[in-house]
């Protein structure tokens, strides 16, 4: 029998093989947090919509980056991306 050490982030729940990306994942959820703050904050949101928005932003950090610095077209795919998973989620 072997025995696989686990990680799990306390703010889902989610368990990883990989310490890093166990960390990674969780600085993710991290920056969501923050920006479903900021947005509630800011705004009159949903908190369900708010928390969609952060979760995206968090998950295409670096696109995001790529944009603000001078490739405004990496936002379009962005888009298209979360099209495609929203359609693989609901075949699924």
């Amino acid at each position: 029998m072997s025995i696989t050490p686990m990680w799990r982030v306390d703010r889902d729940g989610s368990m990883f093989t990989d310490k890093k990306a166990a960390e990674e994942y969780d600085r993710m959820l991290e920056l969501a947090g923050n920006i479903t703050s900021l947005l509630e904050d800011r705004f009159e949101i949903d908190e369900h919509l708010a928390e969609e928005i952060g979760l995206m932003f968090a998950k295409n950090k670096e696109a995001f980056a790529k944009a603000f610095k001078g490739k405004p077209d990496l936002v379009l795919e962005i888009g298209q991306t979360s099209e495609q998973d929203h359609e693989d989620e609901a075949s699924a």
